[in-house]
């Protein structure tokens, strides 16, 4: 007899008594980031820091972006992705600070200042031309395997095509771009001026864009 393959979770929008999940699944997802190893230090319980600040990121967003999650049948979010819409290209982690305290206990005083030297050296790769930009997508550990990560990138790419946009992102690792270029993306250049990392600027044109070029 064989064994049931796990389904599928749905993909859906985030409720807001959600978001403190996704936060933990992106904690869990990044923890040995790169870029999030250059301004999130060692000290005290790291992963619960890590979560704090994706909590921060995700609240301060608010009405300007979307939060998709991978949901199992019986609730259980097992991965995130945070979106920023074309309107708001560029806003970036500056706004995030709205949520002061929760970022400082996360990175402190200093880790909140590399943070936003960071997203200003990054900020210089950021297109002038409207797009959706994926902040996070991440995946829990328990879902891994299960196509999770490819079915929240299609549907929020399903989503910018559907209003006729482009897509941005950064990629701090070799793998996650494998998976990006799959899906139409393309590397720009490297971002450099991050400490032990190198973070790669990847752009997905608006279909109308590709259509016209193929």
């Amino acid at each position: 007899m064989s064994t049931p393959q796990p389904t599928r979770p749905s993909v859906v929008p985030a409720r807001r008594d959600q978001q403190a999940a996704a936060a933990l699944v992106l904690a869990e997802a990044f923890e040995d980031d790169p870029v999030l190893a250059a301004f999130i230090d060692e000290r005290g319980d790291r992963r619960h820091r890590i979560a704090l600040l994706f909590l921060a990121m995700i609240r301060s967003a608010g009405a300007r972006g979307r939060l998709d999650l991978a949901v199992d049948d019986d609730g259980t979010v097992l991965g995130a992705a945070v979106w920023e819409g074309p309107k708001h290209s560029g806003a970036g982690l500056s706004l995030g600070l709205t949520t002061t305290s929760m970022m400082v206990r996360a990175l402190g005083a200093r880790g909140v200042a590399r943070a936003l030297r960071y997203e200003r050296v990054m900020g210089r790769h950021r297109p002038g031309i409207a797009h959706w930009y994926l902040g996070e997508l991440g995946v829990a550990a328990a879902g891994r395997g299960r196509g999770i990560g490819t079915a929240l990138l299609a549907h929020g790419l399903a989503r910018a095509d559907a209003e006729d946009a482009a897509a941005y992102l950064e990629s701090s690792t070799p793998r996650n771009r494998r998976l990006y270029r799959r899906n139409g993306f393309v590397e720009l250049a490297p971002i450099v001026g991050i400490d032990g990392a190198e973070p790669a600027a990847m752009w997905r044109p608006a279909r109308s864009t590709t259509a016209r070029t193929d």
